[in-house]
C-alpha cells in the first residue's frame, strides 16, 4: 500500500452505508447498489481496506467484472489506492488465461484457437448444409447459440423448449445449423468465448490438481454486476469457490437488462437463500443525477427508491416531432448549441433502443461537422488498420520475441502509419490505442496476456473513448454517465420493442428505460416522433 494512504483514509472517503459494506470483509456479502450510488468506490475501498488490515493478501484477491471497461476502471481505482497486486478481470479473460495455462499441461498441445466472431464459421456451417442465410440470419443464430450456452442448455434440451423461430428457420433447422457449427469448430480446433467458459469449468472440475492450484491462488472473490450473471458464469464461479464462502457480490435488480442473453437475476435476488449467513447491504444514495431525474427514475423502478444527493435541479423534458428526421435535426441543433456554450463533446450522449434509430442523428451531426462515435457496434475493430495490427500481433506468437514487447508493438503500428507524435487523425488515435492498452499494465506483461486483453476488449466492445458525441444503444451504456443525455425514439414498437410481449419481457424493457434515464447527470432530454405512437413509458414523465 502507499505509505501516505492510511486505512482510515479509505473508510473516511465513504458514506455511512458504503462504509458498513466496506468493513464487512469476511463471509458471504451481498451489496445491492443503486444507479450512481458509488459501487465501484465501495468495492475498491473494501478490497484496499482488507489488504491494509491484513485480512486479504493482494494477489489472492480476484475481482470479476463483465466488461473490460469496468475492469479497467476498477484496476485504476486499485492503483490509486496502492493495491496493484489485486487481479481484476472479466469472467472471460480469467477463464481464457486459465485455459491457455492448463490445457498444454493436460494435452501437450495448445488450447483451441479463439474466435472472436462466430459469423465466418457459421457461414461455413450453412454452406456445408447447403442452406442460404443472410448476415442478419447469421447474427440471429449466433445470439441464440450464445443464449443456449450461457444458460447451460444442450441441443437436446433446447428441442423441448418453447422458443420462437430464429430468423426464417424452423427449430429443427436451427438445431441442425447449431450442431454443424459446433462440429466445424471441433474439426478446426476452434473455440468461441462461451466455449472458453465451458472448457475451463470442465477442465477444473475434472482435474483435481489444477483446481487445487486455482483455489490456492484465489481466496477472496468480488463479482460486480451480479444481476447479469448467467448459469454458465455461475457454474465457473462455484468451481473457483469450492466449499468456501469468501464471496462479495454487487448488483442491482433494477438494472437487470440481459436476460435475453442468458442472464439470471435470481442468483442475486436469491443470494441469501444460498448463503443464509450472508450480510446484505444497500446503497441507494444517488450521487450522479439531478433531483428530478432521480424522481423520474424512482417512478419507473418497480422496487426500491434512490435518494438524490445532488441539490442541482434539472427537470427532464419531452419533445415530440413530426418525423424521425425532424427529431434528429433537433437533437443535432441542440447539441451544437450545447457545444458552443462550452459543454465538452465527451459529456454528451444520444441513446436509443436500437442502432438504426441513431443513423439519422449521426448523419445530422456529421453535416454540422460535429464529431461523433457510435459505441457498441464493433465498428472500431473492423477498421482496416486495427484489423491489420491485430493480425500482425497474433503472428508474433509463432516465434520467440527478440525485443521488448513495447518495441514490437511500436514497430507494427508504425508500419501502419503511427508515429510517436500525434497528428490528431482518427487513424493515429486508433493505432495509438494499442500503446494505451499496453501502458495500462503495471510491470512486465507477456505477449499472450496482452493479446488476451485485446481480444477481450473486442468481445466486450471496449473501444477507445474519443473526444466525440457518444451514440449508443442503452445496452452499450452500463457503467457510463454523461452530463447531457438525449433519449430518442421513444415510440411504441421501439421502446418497448415490438417483440417484447410477455410480462417478463415488458418488465425488462422498463428496466432498460430506467438504465437509460440514470445515465444522465445534469440534463435529460426525451424525444419521440409521429412515425409511431409514443412510448407507454412516457406516462412516467410528469
Amino acid at each position: 500500500m502507499n505509505s501516505d494512504q492510511s486505512d482510515l483514509d479509505f473508510l473516511a472517503e465513504l458514506d455511512d452505508d458504503q462504509r458498513l459494506a466496506a468493513e464487512a470483509l469476511l463471509g458471504p456479502v451481498c451489496i445491492i447498489a443503486g444507479a450512481g450510488s458509488g459501487k465501484t468506490r465501495t468495492i475498491s475501498h473494501r478490497i484496499a481496506h482488507g489488504i491494509e488490515t491484513g485480512v486479504y493478501t493482494a494477489n489472492r484477491v480476484l475481482a470479476l467484472t463483465y466488461t473490460n471497461r469496468a475492469a479497467s476502471e476498477l484496476r485504476s481505482r486499485m492503483r490509486d489506492l496502492g493495491a496493484e497486486g489485486v487481479q481484476v478481470r472479466t469472467f472471460h479473460s480469467a477463464a481464457l488465461s486459465q485455459l491457455q495455462f492448463f490445457w498444454p499441461q493436460l494435452t501437450e498441445s495448445l488450447a483451441p484457437k479463439l474466435i472472436t466472431n462466430k459469423l465466418p464459421v457459421l457461414k461455413d456451417a450453412l454452406e456445408e448444409l447447403k442452406i442460404r442465410g443472410s448476415d442478419e440470419d447469421l447474427r440471429s443464430i449466433a445470439s441464440e447459440i450464445e443464449w443456449m450456452k450461457y444458460g447451460l442448455i444442450s441441443l437436446d434440451e433446447y428441442q423441448n423448449l418453447d422458443r420462437p423461430n430464429i430468423a426464417s428457420f424452423s427449430k429443427d433447422k436451427f438445431l441442425e445449423v447449431a450442431g454443424r457449427f459446433e462440429a466445424v469448430k471441433q474439426q478446426r480446433r476452434l473455440a468461441d468465448w462461451e466455449d472458453v467458459l465451458l472448457l475451463t469449468t470442465g477442465l477444473l472440475r475434472n482435474e483435481a490438481r489444477m483446481l487445487a492450484h486455482v483455489q490456492q491462488q484465489y481466496r477472496h472473490f468480488t463479482v460486480d454486476e451480479y444481476q447479469d450473471i448467467s448459469p454458465l458464469q455461475q457454474s465457473l464461479l462455484e468451481t473457483w469457490l469450492g466449499d468456501r464462502e469468501e464471496l462479495c457480490v454487487v448488483g442491482d435488480p433494477r438494472q437487470t437488462i440481459y436476460t435475453f442473453a442468458g442472464a439470471d437475476p435470481s442468483f442475486l435476488t436469491g443470494f441469501i437463500g444460498r448463503f443464509p449467513s450472508a450480510q446484505i447491504f444497500e446503497l441507494n444514495r444517488n450521487y450522479r443525477s439531478s433531483q428530478e431525474i432521480v424522481q423520474l427514475a424512482n417512478r419507473v423502478a418497480e422496487h426500491g427508491e434512490l435518494e438524490a444527493v445532488r441539490m442541482f435541479s434539472s427537470r427532464p423534458a419531452h419533445q415530440k416531432f413530426s418525423s424521425s428526421l425532424a427529431e434528429a435535426k433537433w437533437i443535432a441543433e441542440t447539441i451544437s448549441e450545447a457545444v458552443q456554450s462550452g459543454t465538452d463533446l465527451g459529456e454528451i450522449a444520444v441513446l436509443a433502443r436500437i442502432n438504426s434509430q441513431l443513423e439519422q442523428v449521426e448523419s445530422e451531426l456529421t453535416k454540422r461537422g460535429i464529431k461523433c462515435q457510435v459505441r457498441g457496434t464493433g465498428r472500431f475493430f473492423r477498421r482496416p488498420e486495427i484489423m491489420q495490427a491485430m493480425i500482425a500481433l497474433r503472428a508474433l506468437q509463432t516465434s520467440e520475441l527478440t525485443e521488448p514487447l513495447f518495441v514490437s508493438v511500436s514497430n507494427i503500428i508504425s508500419a501502419l502509419g503511427w508515429s510517436s507524435r500525434s497528428d490528431g487523425s482518427e487513424k493515429w488515435l486508433g493505432l495509438n490505442w494499442f500503446v494505451e492498452v499496453l501502458e495500462e499494465f503495471s510491470g512486465d506483461v507477456s505477449l499472450d496476456e496482452y493479446l488476451r486483453e485485446l481480444q477481450e476488449r473486442e468481445r466486450s466492445g471496449h473501444e477507445p473513448v474519443m473526444a466525440a458525441i457518444s451514440l449508443a444503444t442503452i445496452h452499450a451504456t452500463k457503467g457510463l454517465e454523461w452530463k447531457l443525455v438525449f433519449l430518442c425514439g421513444l415510440n411504441q414498437g421501439y421502446f418497448p420493442i415490438s417483440y417484447a410481449q410477455t410480462s417478463s419481457e415488458l418488465a425488462e424493457e422498463r428496466r432498460l428505460f430506467y438504465v437509460g434515464l440514470t445515465r444522465a447527470k445534469d440534463r435529460l432530454l426525451l424525444s419521440s416522433n409521429s412515425d409511431k405512437p409514443v412510448s407507454e413509458f412516457l406516462s412516467f414523465v410528469s
